[in-house]
């Protein structure tokens, strides 16, 4: 849970629990697991206001449950942070030159005539 999100209720400064959506193409409110992002479409509600949620006449409400399996990290979750720790130690290589068949190495290369702005280069 993200203590910075707050319930969305006017006066309430609870930490928030649930996200609370709404279809209006199909009349449905929606409270579900309290999303990953703040969205601006989207109402966070604590425990105490998303138990006694009710919707306009007519609509229906779906409360979606979370599924505890989700709700601690997997041992995949804990491999990819570890190898993202382990990523992220490891030393960067020094950049190497990269050399092209042809072309002879800077430090060879000695200026020769010049005329106007364009120069004549010469190799050893």
């Amino acid at each position: 849970m993200n203590p910075a999100r707050r319930c969305s209720r006017t006066a309430c400064g609870r930490a928030a629990v649930a996200t609370l959506t709404y279809v209006y193409a199909d009349q449905t409110a929606v409270l579900g697991p309290l999303a990953t992002y703040a969205e601006p479409h989207a109402y966070d509600l604590c425990d105490s206001h998303s138990e006694r949620l009710s919707a306009p006449r007519g609509w229906e409400v779906m409360r979606l449950a979370p599924d505890p399996s989700t709700l601690e990290p997997s041992s995949d979750d804990l491999l990819a942070l570890a190898d993202a720790v382990r990523e992220a130690a490891r030393p960067v290589p020094a950049p190497q030159p990269i050399g092209l068949a042809g072309v002879e190495p800077l430090d060879t290369i000695r200026e020769g005539t010049r005329r106007g702005h364009l120069r004549v280069l010469t190799t050893d």
